[in-house]
């Protein structure tokens, strides 16, 4: 029995060797005893002749060097933790516990397959290299497929990763404790939510080649659809969603819907709103669907009046205006005023909002100023009879009597009272407007041969050139004083003979008039000669007439002699 060479024992340590009894295979004639790639002593033993191991240590030799390093037990190529790169490890560690074993098993026994300890170390360790090499491959593959993770996990970084080769798994050190873990995956999912927002606001990697198309040019292809075409082109997916909902694309579709917010010469009154949304609502008012209600109910007035101004809503009750706020759905007002103006003796007939000043005309012949958001309230004589309306504008009121006169007053504080104007009439003011033009002169008399009794009961401006009227005639008339100041330019008639007390449009093609049989509202497309809706807001003829009308994006306000009506086209 040949003995082994001194230092064995520390070469068995060195290399892991197993020394005792040679095990009986398990598999073949290449049984393996351990799993694969752990680089135990088990892999390829008993099964293998004496022959192979020395063509293996030949062959160990040639490569010595080369894959050590590179087939470190446990890992396979790339890969360890997040980082996917192998760490440095010692022989020993590599090794495992089996080299402990050699060691104690002393310097005179042998190797396993029957040769001497030197001999099987060289086995052994050809045996490793030679399967360093053959895992190596094996490792890439395994590295590269981590590698895909990785990448596909690039918010993950500073998690603790996880790496698989040569056959085992290895497993990265976990920093921190349980309830850093907890906050990290936290942070993941967050993460991973914005990151799917983010995605679906983003334009689509994959599709048609029309998704691919520069923003400006896919802009200009949509601005050719239409309304209906634009909404089924939205449902395509989020992003076409988005990009659909452009105001831009919706503008166009605008200026030709009813009650849209912008006015004949495209000016946007509604910056606020998206234009989509404002085009939604206007197919409401196009096919006169709403919901009708009434905001407030009183005993009696004799000509109620009302203004709108931000979210609150100014209205005449017999001889006191009260300021009413909206909820926030714009078809509800707070039961409780936040203001009372009074100081005439009789019905206040007409009133308007100019500079945080309320000007008030009365039927006892007064004009009265009262600041909104103060107590301060003054009353002077203006007419010799009531006086039906008035109007301001540029520090400048203007007032209309039955006493057949308008006259011109200073809104200065020190200069109140003080008429600066008096203009003969023939016959009663019932309506005025100041011209934008504040030219403080009389122009010019509109129409001529018009009928007895045809009085005009409410005017007003929708720019320097051009205003509607209506009044006892039964007509609505639009004039344009650039072409002529004795024809209208567009009438439409009233279908049942009524009068009409009031009108109001949006500046472009909506109009809406009250009439005084019924309570009727109506609705008019100036493109068109027909009423478009009619709304009738009482059940007896012998009713009160509509005395005014107020316009918003999605309400119509109508008052009467009794109440206040609500007609709310964006919840019918």
């Amino acid at each position: 029995m040949v003995s082994p060479p001194p230092g064995a024992a520390a070469v068995a340590a060195r290399v892991g060797l197993r020394v005792g009894p040679a095990p009986r295979p398990l598999m073949g004639s290449q049984g393996r005893s351990g799993p694969p790639g752990n680089g135990g002593a088990g892999e390829g033993e008993g099964g293998e002749a004496r022959k192979l191991q020395e063509g293996r240590v030949a062959r160990g030799k040639r490569r010595k060097g080369k894959g050590k390093g590179k087939a470190s037990a446990g890992q396979g190529g790339r890969g360890s933790g997040a980082e996917g790169k192998p760490g440095p490890q010692t022989a020993k560690e590599a090794a495992g516990p089996r080299a402990e074993a050699g060691a104690r098993a002393g310097p005179r026994e042998e190797a396993e397959g029957g040769g001497s300890v030197e001999e099987g170390a060289r086995g052994i360790r050809g045996d490793k290299e030679s399967a360093g090499t053959g895992k190596e491959a094996q490792g890439k593959e395994y590295g590269k497929k981590e590698e895909w993770r990785v990448r596909a996990r690039r918010r993950e970084g500073a998690r603790p990763g996880r790496a698989q080769g040569r056959g085992g798994q290895a497993w990265a050190d976990i920093a921190g404790t349980g309830a850093a873990m907890a906050a990290a995956a936290g942070e993941e999912e967050e993460e991973e939510e914005e990151e799917a927002a983010r995605e679906s606001a983003a334009r689509p990697a994959a599709g048609p080649a029309l998704w691919r198309l520069p923003e400006e040019l896919l802009l200009l292809i949509c601005s050719y659809l239409d309304m209906r075409a634009l909404g089924r082109l939205a449902q395509v997916c989020r992003w076409l969603r988005r990009f659909t909902s452009c105001d831009l694309l919706w503008r166009r579709i605008a200026r030709a819907s009813l009650n849209s917010g912008f006015t004949r010469l495209g000016t946007d009154l509604m910056t606020s709103v998206p234009v989509k949304e404002r085009v939604k609502v206007s197919q409401n008012w196009r096919l006169g669907r709403c919901r009708e209600g009434i905001l407030l109910k009183w005993r009696c007035s004799q000509m109620p009046w009302m203004q709108l101004e931000d979210d609150s809503l100014y209205i005449s009750q017999a001889n006191f205006i009260l300021a009413y706020q909206f909820r926030p759905d714009g078809a509800s007002l707070n039961r409780r005023p936040l203001g009372v103006f009074a100081g005439h003796d009789e019905d206040v007939c007409h009133f308007v909002l100019a500079n945080s000043h309320i000007i008030s005309a009365g039927g006892d012949g007064k004009i009265g100023i009262h600041k909104i958001h103060s107590t301060f309230t003054v009353k002077y004589s203006a007419h010799e009879q009531e006086v039906n309306c008035v109007d301001c504008k540029g520090g400048i009121i203007v007032s209309g009597s039955r006493d057949r006169t308008a006259k011109v007053w200073p809104l200065a504080s020190g200069r109140l009272g003080q008429c600066l104007h008096t203009i003969q009439t023939e016959d009663r003011v019932w309506s005025i407007a100041i011209s934008p033009l504040l030219s403080g002169q009389l122009m010019t008399h509109l129409g001529s041969d018009f009928p007895p009794g045809a009085g005009v009961l409410d005017v007003m401006y929708e720019s320097p050139f051009t205003l509607l009227s209506c009044g006892y005639d039964t007509y609505v008339r639009y004039w344009d004083l650039r072409t002529s100041v004795r024809k209208c330019v567009m009438e439409w008639e009233e279908p049942h003979d009524s009068t009409l007390y009031c009108l109001q449009t949006d500046g472009n093609h909506l109009l809406a008039t009250g009439s005084s049989y019924y309570g009727v509202v109506r609705l008019w497309d100036r493109r068109q000669r027909a009423c478009l809706h009619a709304f009738p807001l009482t059940s007896t003829p012998l009713s009160s007439p509509v005395y005014c009308l107020r316009l918003t994006t999605k309400h119509l306000y109508a008052a009467l002699s009794y109440n206040l009506h609500v007609l709310d086209f964006q919840n019918p």
